[in-house]
């Protein structure tokens, strides 16, 4: 298959950084933290320079850079994790800034000097495996450093990874000391490597024989597990499960772009996966919606044929360096929008804000499950602790960073109404602050500063 017109392509190693526990120093310590981060990062970009790395970009606690050589890459996060670990040996455990680090050698789309992809998706799919103040890398990587650098590697096995089709073979980068001098090789196992694979393989047959059972056995309702497939005739009316019931519709791209229909399926199949995790709601698998994909279809006719309640279904469409997702929550019976939201942002790392948009969708809806499996027509309310971003009094708005509200929201960064808007007054960026928020409307009836 050629490449798009226009879009450039490359091989490279690519370095993925972010700090563990951020929220939580941040949280403990804001000012003293970011002194600490902004002189860590400066460790990291001055060792990416000096192992002829490019440091692509910076999101808030991460950073992202590429290699044209992979032992350069590994090289790079070793001599870093080291120096930052000296670093962090005079300073009390719960302070320490520890970064974890993933390295992938991938195909990644080049666009103003940033760098787009699975390539880089994994990358950040390595970090989030890593232990703090450690390394995973690819098994592309293994293969191109395990003869060249004086490490000794952990074989992780074949690793899931979000929005990769594929399982992620995966190494853990061993940093002790004592393990210098081994072979690379030293802790992998060919024979562990063919079972486990072997496993996955029989796993994998397995999952695909049940998904098939799901999608052709007829259903009344949907199948155990907070994760549902179904299908239905359009002339059955499948029985609405006990839990709230939702299926997520691909959510459709608003152009032609390439770079922005693979970004809209990621961000749909991320939304399924976080609500699935809701217990009070089922939710219906990939592979049931994404059959509505490029389709016209009334949502009444989608909930008919999923046996669902509710359905969500939403937009994506780029304006230069900006991007704009819409996503609008419908009762499946009526017809009848329960819920809609936009989100505009500034468009620099594209899985960092799939995570972001799909975390805010995944609170704001599970106020609605919550409320659904009581039954209750009242409005549920719910008491929390968090700390003010930022306050705005003429728009009735204030931005809370909190802690988790139990069965409704998950520790965030969120925005709410506030009524009456007189509760702002005297409110302050920095304030730490005692709120109930009604869960079904998102909004604020009471806030109390509880001091800084």
């Amino acid at each position: 298959m050629e490449a798009h017109e226009g879009v450039k392509r490359k091989l490279t190693a690519i370095l993925y950084a972010d700090v563990a526990g951020y929220s939580r120093l941040t949280g403990d310590d804001e000012e003293g933290t970011h002194r600490l981060l902004s002189a860590y990062l400066d460790v990291i970009t001055t060792t990416i320079e000096k192992h002829s790395g490019r440091t692509v970009h910076f999101a808030g606690d991460a950073v992202l850079a590429d290699f044209s050589s992979v032992v350069d890459a590994l090289a790079c996060a070793v001599e870093a994790q080291r120096e930052l670990r000296k670093r962090n040996e005079g300073l009390p455990e719960e302070r320490r800034v520890q970064f974890r680090i993933g390295i992938n050698l991938g195909d990644v789309i080049v666009d103003r000097d940033d760098i787009y992809g699975d390539g880089v998706n994994i990358a950040a799919r390595l970090e989030g495996l890593a232990q703090p103040g450690g390394i995973c890398i690819s098994g592309g990587v293994y293969q191109q450093v395990k003869n060249k650098l004086e490490l000794a590697f952990e074989f992780m096995g074949p690793q899931k990874v979000k929005n990769i089709a594929e399982p992620v073979p995966v190494f853990q980068v061993q940093l002790d000391p004592g393990a210098a001098g081994k072979r690379p090789d030293k802790g992998v196992r060919p024979p562990r490597w063919q079972s486990v694979a072997l496993a996955a393989a029989v796993v994998l047959l397995i999952g695909a024989g049940a998904v098939a059972f799901w999608n052709f056995y007829p259903l009344s309702s949907a199948p155990p597990g907070n994760v549902a497939s179904t299908s239905a005739t359009e002339n059955t009316v499948p029985k609405l499960p006990d839990k709230p019931s939702i299926a997520v519709l691909p959510f459709k791209s608003m152009s032609d772009d390439s770079w922005l229909e693979h970004f809209t399926d990621g961000l749909t199949e991320d939304i399924i996966i976080e609500l699935s995790q809701l217990e009070d709601l089922i939710v219906i698998s990939r592979a049931s919606v994404f059959t509505y994909k490029g389709k016209s279809v009334k949502v009444q006719q989608v909930a008919r044929e999923l046996g669902v309640r509710y359905v969500l279904e939403g937009s994506v469409r780029r304006s230069g360096d900006r991007i704009r997702i819409t996503a609008q929550l419908v009762d499946g019976k009526t017809g009848h929008h329960l819920w809609a939201e936009h989100y505009d942002r500034d468009l620099q790392n594209y899985f960092t804000l799939q995570d972001e948009i799909t975390q805010k969708i995944r609170a704001t809806l599970a106020g609605f499950a919550v409320k659904a499996a009581k039954g209750s027509a009242a409005t549920d309310r719910y008491e929390a602790i968090g700390t003010v971003v930022s306050v705005d009094p003429e728009k009735s708005r204030i931005v809370l960073d909190h802690e988790e509200v139990k069965g409704f929201m998950a520790p965030m960064v969120m925005s709410y109404m506030v009524k009456p808007a007189t509760l702002l007054q005297g409110l302050a960026k920095g304030d730490k602050v005692r709120f109930t928020i009604e869960a079904d409307k998102r909004v604020i009836v009471s806030i109390v500063s509880v001091g800084e």
